[in-house]
């Protein structure tokens, strides 16, 4: 059983950064695929970024591809979402997610079977 505690949400100026951590517990981290969802008030959790278990390869929805940046480090059991030149349409509940298929990046809820409480990031306008 793996669980996962997001950090870093908070409130910021459209324009600005924001960096996001998610520390993993109970597993074997670097078996994981790992993804950042976010959901905002009325809408579907949507994927926002992946990353395979090595940190090979990457994938970035449309929508902030540019903008943001997924990163891993296996030693810490760390992902991490580093937000740039962020948007109002940003703010939302971010959540990492881990997946037991290692080389796939899936952009949909299911497969991921590990999900943290995810943390709230707020853009201003």
């Amino acid at each position: 059983q793996v669980q996962l505690v997001e950090s870093g949400g908070g409130l910021v100026q459209a324009g600005g950064s924001l960096s996001l951590s998610c520390a993993a517990s109970g597993g074997t981290f670097s078996r994981y695929a790992m993804g950042w969802f976010r959901q905002a008030p009325g809408k579907e959790r949507e994927f926002v970024a992946g990353i395979t278990s090595s940190g090979g390869r990457t994938y970035y929805a449309d929508s902030v591809k540019g903008r943001f940046t997924i990163s891993r480090d296996n030693a810490k059991n760390t992902v991490y979402l580093q937000m740039a030149s962020l948007k109002p349409e940003d703010t939302a509940v971010y959540y990492c997610a881990a997946d037991r298929v290692p080389h796939i990046i899936s952009t949909t809820v299911p497969p991921y079977d590990y999900w943290g409480q995810g943390t709230q990031v707020t853009v201003s306008s």
